[in-house]
């Protein structure tokens, strides 16, 4: 256990005993010792994180503070909160954390050294520093005794604040969490959720606001590159097939979901892997399935047999939102270094659960900034209450809850690069065919990933292609593994009008969201 000589006293801390940096082996058996989660039989860690299994997108907030204030994307997304509830915030979650056994992680944000950024995880929980070790880049041993943090996250998952006294938001019931970014202050306090997705999606949150000022582009993307040099970018949200399509055992893994692009190519923010395995299958995805036996993986609310320790991948009893968080070089054709050159192709994966977006299209300059000013995909019925049928999500730049400037500022970067270096920007629908959801078939994965292969290979670059009628977008006529049906979203209907208006009423949604994102 390696401390470094900048501690953390000058912040104001102590707690009642601290632990630095332990490997992985002690963190887990800190965490098994506490009783924070279990083995699983296959050697991973496993941790129940309710009441809170998501993300809480409405408890996240921004300081209102002069160095920042002009340039954040104030609303729904980022809140305001005022410095002097922050102040109160900070001193009585320090005061709290005063009173805990502490565990501190050190870590790196950026895997190109021009951009790369300290984090220093200080938490009341020895599990989420495994979850930090896994997903963010691991410090060498030499470097963790002089460690300095760019970016300090005060992590107190049973620490719940008060509306009234902290200006969080009130519920009317169950206890309440907060995610808050102090900009200027380089801190984040993460209280009430032991949810371990709100830790590298803060560091992403801070990303997206000081990258940009320094003309790098941020992504909520998975990248991977071929034997050639080729790298290709998979944008999309939960669900849509980030992680899966860029798992490839033809192609390098440079990461699953957050990137930076500057004029020196593509980096990873992380060092890890964070997948969704909910009715994860060995056969469709057996990288990633694989990392479900290896220790130190850590997985979050999946459900686990109470006497053999196996897993159920297929029960949703705790939350769809299942998930594995485990160091990258668990895949093993990953990039060691985290970077790739400017890539040839981007792709944007959408889950359309209507059934009518093509399975695959091209899209023009002015199409890729409008569907990707969109983010566009779908919820499921049944998936959280009341939801009964499907229904649009749009999600600005792909990833809305972690934008801090206004949008035109990612797309402004966005274009930059297209343009600079002459990207292809493909549409792939991962969703329904032959119907909506309920009546449709999900898209078989073997034609989403023979589709993938073509775009790479470069076999559709040239091929023929027919522009969708309501869409708009450029439908390629025919593609090597997929049936010429498949194609074409109409024909898989066999009630046409139906597709023609359904198809209409995506496009009436689609033109309705955009218009709110120009006023």
């Amino acid at each position: 256990m390696i401390h470094s000589v900048h501690g953390i006293s000058e912040i104001g801390l102590a707690g009642i005993r601290q632990t630095w940096n332990p490997s992985p082996a002690e963190t887990i058996e800190l965490a098994v010792k506490r009783g924070e989660g279990r083995l699983t039989a296959g050697g991973a860690f496993i941790a129940i994180t309710h009441p809170y299994t998501g993300r809480s997108p409405n408890d996240k907030f921004v300081v209102h503070e002069p160095e920042s204030a002009d340039k954040v994307w104030w609303g729904k997304v980022n809140q305001p909160l005022s410095q002097d509830k922050w102040d109160v915030l900070e001193r009585d979650v320090k005061s709290y954390l005063n009173t805990k056994e502490l565990f501190i992680r050190d870590v790196y944000a950026c895997a190109n050294p021009a951009y790369r950024m300290g984090v220093r995880l200080i938490s009341e929980s020895a599990w989420h520093t495994l979850f930090s070790y896994n997903q963010f880049i691991r410090p060498y041993l030499a470097d963790l005794a002089d460690f300095e943090p760019q970016f300090t996250i005060l992590h107190a998952p049973e620490f719940h604040p008060d509306p009234d006294r902290h200006g969080t938001r009130r519920i009317a019931q169950g206890p309440t969490c907060a995610i808050v970014l102090n900009l200027a202050r380089r801190e984040i306090i993460i209280c009430g959720t032991r949810y371990a997705g709100e830790i590298k999606k803060s560091i992403f949150t801070a990303l997206n606001y000081i990258l940009p000022l320094k003309g790098v582009f941020p992504m909520h993307c998975a990248a991977n590159v071929g034997l050639t040099g080729d790298t290709a970018l998979f944008f999309g949200l939960s669900g849509t097939g980030k992680t899966t399509l860029s798992a490839d055992h033809r192609r390098g893994l440079i990461g699953d979901d957050e990137h930076g692009w500057s004029e020196a190519g593509v980096f990873n923010f992380e060092g890890g892997c964070y997948a969704k395995v909910i009715r994860l299958s060995q056969d469709a995805e057996p990288e990633i399935y694989a990392t479900l036996s290896q220790f130190g993986t850590v997985l979050e609310n999946v459900v686990m047999d109470p006497e053999s320790h196996s897993l159920d991948l297929d029960s949703d009893a705790i939350t769809e939102n299942t998930r594995a968080a485990y160091p990258i070089h668990y895949i093993p054709n990953y990039v060691a270094t985290g970077m790739g050159g400017h890539p040839r192709n981007v792709l944007f994966l959408t889950a359309d659960a209507f059934g009518v977006l093509p399975p695959i299209s091209k899209l023009t300059t002015e199409q890729a900034l409008y569907y990707f000013l969109s983010g566009y995909t779908a919820k499921l019925a049944g998936t959280e209450r009341g939801v009964a049928e499907p229904q649009a999500t749009f999600s600005t730049c792909f990833g809305a809850p972690f934008m801090v400037h206004y949008p035109h500022v990612y797309a402004d970067l966005l274009r930059e690069k297209l343009e600079a270096n002459r990207c292809t920007v493909w549409l792939v629908n991962t969703g329904w065919s032959g119907g909506p959801y309920g009546v449709g078939q999900r898209m078989k994965i073997s034609h989403t990933r023979a589709m993938v292969t073509a775009i790479l290979d470069g076999r559709l670059r040239d091929v023929e292609t027919v522009v969708h009628p309501i869409f708009g977008v450029h439908v390629p006529r025919t593609c090597p593994g997929v049936p010429a049906d498949v194609l074409d979203p109409r024909v898989t209907w066999a009630d046409k009008a139906a597709y023609d208006v359904a198809a209409a009423d995506l496009q009436k949604r689609f033109e309705a969201n955009y218009a709110v994102l120009q006023q």
